[in-house]
């Protein structure tokens, strides 16, 4: 009797994992071709810290107009701009130091140091005027000399501030003659009044009388900032 080759029939696979495959294959598809590209995609803002305006004193202001008084008052007289630039760089800085000054004369005349520091302020602010073309002189250069010799020792404890104070009206009134014609009658009052002081700080009439000058210095040095009339 002859055999016979039964051979079973395979299952066909289920339709659904066919249709789940298709959607797989279709969302990776879609995933690489829809997604967005980063180089299209906008940088974020930067956010840029506003810059802070610097504040300007008004020690500033007047340091920067005094500099263009002498930059226009150069220009009217027919002076080359190179030849103020150092004068009216040094009346600058004589003008904020006088504005200083001025603020230390206003100030209690009874606080401790109240002369030596007002003096000291005066000493600098004159000796930076002496280093001006127009008010260097063998005269100015000799009170200047005077003058820093006289103040050499003011840290020193119980040192007489009196010869600083003449030295510095002395100096004043050299420049006054020099360049300055109508501050005449301020320079000697000032040399009157330094002949005055006594050099101390201990009693109210010292205090008043070291404030009256320090207040009349100022405005002095004020008018000697600015370059002189031609």
């Amino acid at each position: 009797m002859a055999d016979i080759n039964i051979q079973r029939k395979k299952s066909a696979p289920s339709p659904w994992l066919l249709v789940l495959l298709a959607a797989v294959v279709v969302a990776v598809a879609a995933y690489f071709f829809l997604r967005p590209d980063p180089a299209d995609e906008p940088a974020p803002p930067v956010a840029i810290p506003e810059a802070a305006a610097p504040a300007t004193a008004p020690d500033t202001l007047a340091a920067a107009a005094a500099v263009d008084r002498a930059t226009r008052r150069a220009a009217v007289d027919g002076i080359p701009q190179g030849d103020t630039t150092q004068d009216a760089a040094t009346s600058a800085g004589s003008f904020e130091t006088a504005a200083s000054l001025a603020t230390q004369a206003a100030s209690d005349p009874a606080a401790p140091d109240y002369a030596r520091n007002g003096l000291q302020k005066l000493t600098g602010v004159l000796v930076s005027l002496t280093d001006r073309d127009d008010l260097r002189t063998p005269t100015t250069t000799e009170q200047r000399d005077n003058l820093t010799s006289a103040t050499a020792r003011l840290g020193e404890p119980n040192t007489s501030l009196r010869p600083g104070f003449v030295a510095a009206a002395g100096l004043i009134r050299a420049m006054q003659q020099k360049a300055y014609p109508e501050l005449e009658k301020q320079a000697n009052t000032l040399m009157n009044l330094a002949g005055q002081l006594s050099g101390r700080s201990a009693t109210p009439a010292e205090q008043q009388q070291n404030q009256q000058f320090l207040t009349q210095a100022a405005a002095a040095v004020r008018v000697l900032s600015e370059p002189a009339q031609r």
